[in-house]
């Protein structure tokens, strides 16, 4: 099992190498967004299709949350604060007790937790079904099971916590949406999982992509996955991100 710490330290120059060499590439235009991505052990950006089913446009200023779960938090939220008609995107954990939901405890993989996102949104301006097109396109890799990239556990597999019926008929529909269409080109393992609660995570994990845009971690793994987001999806991109702050 992968320790995202342990890693960071222990090959944050190499790392830190290799994005390096990914600005100098996309500098010189030798480099695409998609190669950016596959070339540091995170799937390349696909362009999944838009939803067929989805949740019903609301009356403006209705707020309704969402919490997806794909790999380590940091990039995760650090996406979803650049959507447009997100409020806020908050790390945290989701899957077990509230007991277990603190950073070191489930860091050991066994307690059913995944570092997750609890995103607010509005969805008079983006969709529950649209939030999902950005995640499975530029998000995470669906097909790795129980990993993504470099950090690997049950705590950073791909799941979707559906907190009400229609959550549970888009994202099952979306799936099998994608399934059919073969998106990508192995089998899709992201799960469908029931609201048992989401937990914040420490306060040091908020934001932390906005606050450490050059660590080697995050040049690497995250900072790519913004910069497809604002590629692939640009009516949709905010520049300036929606941020946590001091959670108290």
């Amino acid at each position: 099992m992968a320790n995202r710490a342990r890693l960071t330290v222990g090959s944050g120059l190499g790392a830190l190498g290799v994005a390096a060499a990914v600005f100098l590439g996309l500098q010189s235009g030798a480099i695409a967004v998609p190669a950016v991505l596959a070339g540091i052990g995170t799937s390349a950006p696909v362009l999944a299709p838009a939803p067929t089913v989805d949740e019903p446009r609301a009356a403006p200023g209705t707020l309704e949350t969402a919490v997806l779960a794909g790999g380590c938090f940091w990039g995760v939220q650090g996406v979803f604060q650049h959507v447009e008609g997100v409020t806020m995107a908050e790390s945290g954990y989701a899957g077990g007790q509230q007991s277990t939901a603190d950073y070191e405890t489930v860091s050991t993989g066994t307690t059913g937790h995944a570092e997750s996102v609890r995103i607010t949104y509005d969805p008079a301006k983006v969709t529950f079904g649209q939030l999902l097109r950005i995640y499975f396109s530029v998000v995470q890799d669906p097909t790795q099971l129980d990993r993504q990239g470099p950090d690997e556990g049950t705590q950073y597999r791909s799941a979707i916590f559906a907190r009400d019926p229609t959550q549970q008929r888009v994202a099952e529909a979306y799936l099998a949406q994608l399934s059919a269409a073969r998106v990508f080109s192995a089998p899709i393992v992201t799960t469908v999982e029931p609201n048992t609660g989401f937990f914040p995570a420490e306060q040091y994990h908020q934001d932390y992509l906005n606050s450490h845009p050059t660590s080697a971690y995050i040049m690497a793994n995250d900072m790519p996955k913004v910069d497809a987001l604002k590629a692939m999806f640009a009516s949709e991109y905010l520049a300036q991100p929606v941020l946590v702050g001091d959670l108290g």
